[in-house]
């Protein structure tokens, strides 16, 4: 049976497709703006400005992934992302603990993630053995080096933290270089929050490096999690059909 066609004589499932594309591109080409607005607020020492687009980041990002068919534990990640950094806009106590909160949960459903693409390669793993030696490590050490320096109250919330964001840093290398890199690079910027609230020396311009970190690393995790939806599982052979964006295989792609 062949597609409906449309007085234009393209087919409705192309045209739709046409639509999709659009609206994708240009929602990664916003948040690309909004990032760089963000940036260029803390550079500037603007907060009116980082204010206003530090919100608008992973709404943007999530709306791109939906869009390419992410499943829903990606936007799930990138909306608890939002949450944490709504919390983290305000500078008390209780909203840096419910930032914390919220990350947790988005790192938590990337664990999720994780697993299930490790399901769908038939249970192999490829994550490197040596690496998360490297992640325990270096886990262990920046805990040790902090633990003193943190507020009492906060030391076994951070060590909690740091331990399930290592893990999803570990595990996301399993998934590619974009995904792994991610989620390095998550890694860090998270360290680097937590070696301000420890208040030891801080880089120039300190929240515009954590921004930095963090913004490359949700766009590089969700990336790296759409590329490998898109690509055909062990065994799927020719049987798997591409004719849309990254994560589009003719049915729903949500789980």
């Amino acid at each position: 049976m062949s597609a409906t066609a449309t007085p234009g004589g393209r087919p409705d499932g192309a045209r739709v497709r046409d639509r999709r594309e659009v609206w994708a591109r240009g929602l990664l080409l916003g948040f690309g703006l909004v990032a760089l607005a963000d940036l260029g607020s803390l550079v500037a020492g603007a907060d009116a400005g980082h204010l206003i687009a530090k919100p608008l980041l992973m709404p943007l990002l999530a709306a791109y992934a939906m869009l390419r068919g992410a499943p829903r534990l990606l936007v799930a990640a990138l909306l608890f992302g939002w949450g944490g950094d709504v919390a983290l806009l305000s500078d008390a106590e209780p909203a840096f603990m419910a930032g914390m909160g919220s990350f947790a949960a988005g790192h938590v459903c990337y664990l999720a993630l994780f697993g299930r693409s490790r399901q769908r390669s038939n249970g192999v793993s490829h994550t490197s053995p040596l690496l998360g030696a490297g992640y325990a490590v270096a886990l262990v050490a920046t805990v040790a080096l902090l633990w003193p320096d943190l507020p009492a109250e906060l030391r076994i919330p951070v060590a909690g933290y740091s331990l399930l964001l290592t893990a999803m840093a570990w595990r996301a290398s399993g998934l590619g270089l974009y995904a792994g890199l991610g989620g390095a690079l998550f890694l860090l910027s998270d360290t680097l929050i937590a070696t301000g609230v420890a208040e030891w020396p801080q880089l120039p311009a300190p929240d515009f490096w954590i921004m930095l970190t963090y913004v490359a690393a949700q766009c590089l995790l969700a990336m790296g999690v759409l590329a490998r939806r898109a690509a055909p599982a062990p065994g799927d052979g020719a049987a798997v059909t591409r004719d849309g964006p990254p994560g589009e295989t003719g049915r729903p792609a949500h789980s």
